[in-house]
């Protein structure tokens, strides 16, 4: 192989759990985990690593809202896929309620609260491992989806 060719991607693990994370470098990157996946609800987790941080040594607020999002759209969108359509965000709120502290296991659930047509109102909460057990809430996000024809 020469240096300017690029291997395909393997595939993903993760793509045995949903099918949009079939081809998902980001999740990849992330190093998230899946724990649980249903109609309309989702747990998946990450452990917060050093590039994950902002310049005051806690996590990224984009990382935290990554990993939310991530369990967002798989507890939006049916396991095995659809080729007919897809559920995207129509749009969120994100509560930042306390620093991600670095190499703690991160948790996002996500549950639907309500489905009427082609929209949906979710919540996702995520939490974070502490030192001598249990777990704290760190962020919450509410998403609204809407489900679009595939392109």
């Amino acid at each position: 192989m020469t240096t300017t060719e690029k291997a395909s991607p393997a595939p993903s693990r993760l793509g045995d759990w949903h099918a949009i994370l079939r081809n998902d470098p980001a999740s990849e990157w992330m190093g998230i985990e899946v724990e649980a996946i249903a109609d309309g609800h989702a747990v998946i987790t990450m452990t917060l690593r050093q590039e994950m941080l902002n310049g005051f040594g806690i996590a990224h607020g984009g990382m935290v809202f990554a990993l939310a999002d991530s369990a967002f759209a798989l507890a939006c969108n049916p396991a095995e896929g659809s080729d007919e359509t897809v559920t995207v965000a129509s749009g969120v709120d994100m509560n930042f309620l306390k620093p991600g502290i670095p190499g703690r296991l991160l948790t996002a659930v996500a549950d639907r609260r309500q489905q009427s047509g082609r929209s949906g109102l979710y919540d996702i909460q995520v939490r974070q491992s502490l030192p001598e057990g249990g777990t704290e809430v760190i962020a919450e996000f509410r998403g609204r989806s809407r489900t679009i024809p595939k392109r």
